[in-house]
Parts: structure tokens; sequence; C-alpha cells
């Protein structure tokens, strides 16, 4: 039987449009809507006649002013891992005091998905990495609870939502409903290990920006990057297209993705364009730009490829000497998937999209692309990267205001 409720949820970052902050039914809400009730809906989710709202913590929960909701039906907490340093801490141990604050609710641990009874139907998730096996079961656990403590499913029966298993009780598994399932196979989560083909370029995409998420993003692009290539017909380039906050430690975060053998690195600030840059794109350019060079320096030490030679666009310093593995950086995401792609991908090749002109030789080193059965491109390190990678490929060309 398929329960009918309308739920609503409130989220952040949002990856391309803000609207997704704030959906119904899983959907954003629509432009008109956002525009008239932008406040109402903001702070008041109930306006929506939602039956359950799916509300995120912003950062940590001690403090957070999510902590207004007094009773919620159930809350839950993902793996934690070393983030928002500046406010939250430097260890798991002060992290772990912040999160604490989140619950308001008896704690359980959740089980391993491969415990839970299914049908003849598999379980299948339509999200990739091994990492979300623990995400669905937390899913699984805050859903039944809630429906539980509803009382709205009716004709079967469930047992006692958790158990004690020394000092600690855990959740126990149960049968999964073919809703639940459909859920877990449907679901979708932009810019996070997101895989797009666009003729001979595939795109593989997640906003990984810790140490934890950069870690499992390489174990997901290592193993989905091998399945590709078992297809392809010749040659595949892998290149990596990378950026992370100033604030962050690009150089921890980069050092993992060494061992994924890329062809090209590629470095560019979270900015789409600078043909029609924003005020506040070009008040941080500079600054962007500058650490996109210290994280090209950095990658360039990691892979023995010595001194900086950077390959640019019109618009940037001069191309150093013909190396195998070269790294490269842009001054937007547009510029640096240009480059990349080659004109291989049909999405980006439309003639209405501006294409900066290149040096000579920036587009001979750019051979083996051109020449490549397939290109790989993994895209990390910022969920702003993904919104920009996003949107480009959303864009009509009738909105490219040049």
């Amino acid at each position: 039987m398929r329960l009918q409720v309308a739920a609503g949820s409130n989220s952040s970052p949002h990856v391309v449009l803000v609207r997704e902050r704030i959906r119904i039914n899983g959907q954003p809400i629509g432009e008109e809507l956002f525009t008239k009730h932008f406040w109402q809906i903001y702070r008041r989710l109930e306006e929506t006649k939602v039956d359950v709202v799916v509300l995120e913590v912003g950062v940590g929960g001690g403090y957070d002013c999510t902590n207004i909701i007094r009773k919620p039906w159930v809350c839950g907490i993902v793996s934690l891992g070393i983030d928002h340093v500046k406010i939250l801490g430097d260890t798991i141990e002060k992290i772990a005091w912040h999160k604490a604050g989140i619950f308001k609710c008896p704690l359980w641990v959740c089980p391993d998905l491969e415990d839970y009874q299914v049908d003849s139907k598999p379980l299948t998730l339509g999200l990739a990495g091994k990492h979300q096996h623990f995400n669905a079961s937390l899913a699984l656990q805050l859903s039944h609870t809630w429906l539980l403590k509803r009382k709205s499913v009716t004709g079967e029966s469930y047992t006692s939502t958790s158990a004690e298993n020394g000092s600690l009780l855990k959740g126990n598994p149960f049968k999964i409903s073919p809703i639940m399932l459909k859920g877990l196979a449907d679901v979708e989560w932009p810019g996070r290990a997101q895989t797009l083909k666009h003729g001979a370029v595939t795109y593989f995409l997640d906003g990984a920006h810790t140490m934890r998420s950069i870690q499992v993003c390489v174990d997901w692009f290592k193993e989905a990057s091998a399945q590709h290539q078992s297809n392809a017909s010749g040659r595949v380039v892998r290149v990596l297209m990378f950026y992370t906050s100033v604030d962050r430690d690009a150089a921890a975060l980069m050092k993992p993705l060494v061992q994924c053998n890329f062809d090209f690195a590629v470095f560019c600030p979270n900015i789409i364009e600078t043909f029609n840059p924003s005020k506040a794109d070009l008040e941080k350019l500079d600054e962007k730009i500058s650490h996109c060079v210290n994280m090209e320096r950095c990658w360039r030490r990691y892979t023995d490829l010595g001194e900086s030679a950077h390959l640019h666009t019109e618009d940037s310093l001069a191309p150093g000497p013909d190396k195998k593995g070269d790294t490269l950086v842009f001054r937007s995401i547009l510029s640096a998937l240009q480059w990349v792609t080659q004109g291989r991908d049909p999405v980006l090749a439309d003639p209405a999209i501006p294409v900066p002109p290149a040096d000579p030789s920036i587009r001979a080193k750019a051979a083996p692309l051109r020449d490549a059965a397939e290109i790989q491109v993994l895209i990390t390190g910022s969920l702003y990267l993904m919104g920009g990678v996003l949107k480009i490929f959303q864009l009509r060309p009738r909105k490219w205001n040049i």
C-alpha cells in the first residue's frame, strides 16, 4: 500500500538554483511561488501544507537556529568529518560535542544495509558509492521511525525500533516496503558521485571538500572510471578539474587524488565565465586565480612534474615547457571545460557559447584530448564548482548574455 503524504524539505547548500533548498515531494518549488512567497516559505514551511518537514541543520548543532524545533519526530546524524573547523573545532571530539546538540530524542546506531529484509526484488541504490549504503540505512531508519510514530501504516506488523547492544541501542533492520525500495532506487543528488556522458566526454562530478569525502570520491572514481574504460574503443584520457575554497587545506585534499593517474590536471575558480562576470566575481577573481596557481604548483610537486608550468587562455600567464601530464590554470569554469573537451562535448560545442582565443602552444598540448577515444573528467573539490558546471550544462544559447 502506498502512503499518500506531501513532504516538504529545506536544506543547503543548493547546487545550481537557490530554489533547490526548498522542495515539495522532492521537487524544487517553482519560480513564481518562490518569488511570491520567498520569506514566508523560507521561515514557515507549514504554510505550504506539508505533512512532514525534513530540516537540515546548518552548521554543528549546539547553537544552530534549528534548535527552535524543540520536539522533532526524529533526528539523524551521518558520519562525522573534519569540516568548518573555525566554528566547530579541529578534532572529532569537539565536532561531536556540537553535533550532539542535534539530538532531542533517544540515540541508536543504524544497522548495515545488508541486514534489511526485502522481497524478490533486489535492493538497488540510485546513488553511486559504497558510502551511500550507510546513508541509505539512515534514511530507512528515519522514515520508518516517523511512520511508526505517526501511526499511518496499517495492515503490517513492525518490530521494535531498537534493541540494546551493550551500552548502545542499535536500530532493528526491518522488511523494506516496495515504495521505500523505489525511493532508494530513484533518488538523485546532483553533484554527488554523478556521472554525465556527453558524446566522447564522460564527466564524473563529486562535490567532495573534506579529507574523508575526497577519499570516498577517489574510491568511487577509480571503480567507475575502470568500468567506463572497459567499454572504450581506444585510449582513454583522464583529466582532473579541481577547485576548493581558499580557507581549506588544498594540498591535503589533492594528495589522495594523485593515485588516479590523471593525464592532465586543470584548476579554475568557481566562476562560470569572465566575459560578463558579476561584480562579486570580479572582486575575488585575482585572489582565486592566485589560489589556483598555488594549487597547480602543489600538484606538480606531488606528481614529480617539477616547477610550475602553467598553461592558460589568452588572459593569463605564459605557458611552460611541453611535459606529459601537464597542469593548466584557467580563469573560469567555461574556459576550462572548453579546453578539456576540445569541441567533443555537443553541449559545449554550440556556436552561441563564446570560445576565448587560445595560444597555439596551448592547443598543441591538447592533442591527446582530440585523439582519445574517450575523455574522462573528474570534477571535484567544491560544491560551488559543481554548481557552476551543472549550470553551464543547463543554460540555453539565448541565456548567454554576451
